[in-house]
């Protein structure tokens, strides 16, 4: 092998492939407890348009599709999280699409944490901010809202804990669209 030969370059990203894929990926998940220790950030749900104060007293209604439209911290405040409970909330400014979210164990998550889960009516995790939570025959269950979204979705509903991959704990911007790219460019390809 030469150093700057095709071949060279074809088995550097393979070995480098391996290496993340099945030693680097599983053992960070087994050191922070989720299967999924890595996601990436593919949609806008989380983004604030601006800072928290504008956040706070901005309308929830991000579309034209939205049924409603209500301020965010009247929203929120119908839900018992006042204006200094929300400052306190991990990633309290949101953040974006295109953005890596590092992932541990959800099994302490309460009102404020983020969490990514599985949705049996979405194919993609859904990544949102958990704005209450129930506990009813030894199971708990969250309820969710994206930041930027207009109201909670049926499917945020009583997500029973079991579907949760795990807690976001780290944010690494733009990373993600890296991600985002190649899914683009290989369904391109695939059709």
């Amino acid at each position: 092998w030469e150093e700057e030969s095709f071949a060279s370059w074809v088995a550097n990203v393979v070995i480098a492939f391996v290496v993340i894929k099945y030693l680097l990926y599983p053992g960070l998940g087994f050191v922070l407890g989720t299967p999924a220790p890595i996601v990436s950030v593919v949609s806008g749900s989380m983004e604030h348009d601006s800072g928290f104060d504008d956040f706070w007293s901005g309308e929830s209604c991000c579309n034209d599709a939205c049924s409603r439209s209500e301020v965010q911290g009247v929203f929120y405040e119908s839900l018992g999280v006042s204006r200094s409970d929300f400052r306190e909330f991990p990633f309290v400014n949101g953040f974006n699409k295109g953005d890596i979210m590092i992932l541990a164990n959800a099994d302490n998550a309460v009102v404020g944490d983020v969490i990514v889960y599985l949705s049996p009516i979405r194919p993609d995790p859904i990544i949102h901010r958990v704005v209450k939570t129930l506990d009813e025959d030894d199971r708990r269950f969250y309820f969710t809202k994206g930041d930027h979204n207009c109201d909670i979705g049926a499917f945020e509903e009583y997500i029973p804990e079991e579907r949760v991959i795990g807690k976001a704990v780290w944010r690494v911007p733009l990373l993600g669209w890296v991600k985002i790219w190649a899914v683009s460019l290989w369904q391109l390809i695939v059709g």
